[in-house]
């Protein structure tokens, strides 16, 4: 089984992409679904990040326990997140479980049921998820500095959402969504691990043949970057502190500088952040910097967290 990464793609016209690791004996699937909180229309804010939650809750065949217990059984893990441009779904298995691997994804991205009780639990959970950002002041200070860079770009907006909106999406409103992203060719899955790709392939198009779905017509405007000064007020004990600046796009040929920069300013304990700032003054015990791309911009931002008198 030779190294290296081969792309194919599905009749549906799903895009696969393997990457085969001889020495090892485990297999990673990712399903990466070209859609997140930045498509949104502003009055379904959240709603993907909900029907993330949502997929794993149950099909015609499987409940949510029966899911659970399944990718257990075999001591694999399945989880998923949402991001803003992004929302993916992913399993680790040894790769003997590689077919039960892509019966889970594969039943769950075509065929969940979105029930009206589980429609009502997810939303609590998930406003359980927005207290919790709201009390880790280290996460909120990312949004609400989105919220500022990005202002009137739906880029500003958190991906939880509000859960003034949340609360009020209804099945069909839910069902509507996701019936116009989640569809073929916005669908890209990933596969590394002890796998060829011809087998992949075939797991694959079985599960999905017949699968069709046109995507319904999106126009993107790039976001335009708003400098200033953003202050909150909250009781804590610490000032957390995020600057921004501008960065490219997950595409521009200048991110492999912007990685390297990133690295030498804060992306480690090397970092001439961490070792001025808290080694050699000790004025925090968290400094980093990140980048954030985007399809069509980009940040570079720097994180502190210290005492009012620092």
């Amino acid at each position: 089984m030779p190294e290296g990464y081969r792309k194919s793609v599905l009749p549906n016209g799903i895009r696969l992409v393997t990457e085969a690791m001889p020495h090892v004996r485990s297999v990673a699937v990712g399903v990466w679904v070209d859609t997140g909180s930045r498509v949104e229309p502003e009055d379904r804010g959240g709603i993907s990040h909900l029907i993330e939650h949502l997929v794993s809750k149950g099909t015609p065949t499987r409940s949510a326990e029966a899911i659970a217990r399944a990718i257990d059984s075999v001591g694999g893990h399945m989880d998923a997140f949402t991001a803003k441009e992004h929302t993916c779904f992913y399993v680790g298995v040894l790769d003997e479980h590689l077919p039960l691997a892509a019966d889970l994804l594969t039943d769950i991205l075509i065929r969940p049921l979105f029930s009206a009780e589980d429609i009502e639990k997810e939303k609590s959970v998930v406003l359980q998820e927005i207290k919790m950002v709201e009390d880790t002041p280290d996460d909120l200070i990312h949004d609400l500095h989105a919220e500022q860079v990005w202002a009137g770009h739906p880029l500003g907006r958190p991906i939880l959402g509000a859960w003034s909106r949340v609360k009020d999406f209804d099945r069909a409103t839910i069902l509507r969504h996701f019936q116009e992203e989640y569809v073929p060719e916005r669908i890209t899955v990933a596969v590394a691990g002890h796998v060829e790709h011809e087998r992949v392939r075939d797991l694959f198009a079985a599960r999905v043949d017949g699968w069709e779905r046109p995507a319904a017509p999106r126009t993107l405007t790039a976001p335009a970057l708003h400098p200033g000064i953003h202050v909150v007020s909250k009781t804590l004990e610490q000032v957390h502190l995020v600057l921004g600046f501008p960065g490219v796009a997950d595409t521009s040929p200048e991110r492999y500088a912007l990685y390297l920069l990133n690295d030498v300013i804060g992306g480690s304990m090397s970092s001439r952040l961490f070792q001025e700032v808290r080694e050699r003054q000790a004025l925090v015990y968290s400094v980093h910097s990140g980048t954030q791309p985007y399809r069509d911009t980009g940040l570079l931002y720097v994180y502190a967290g210290t005492e009012r008198g620092n």
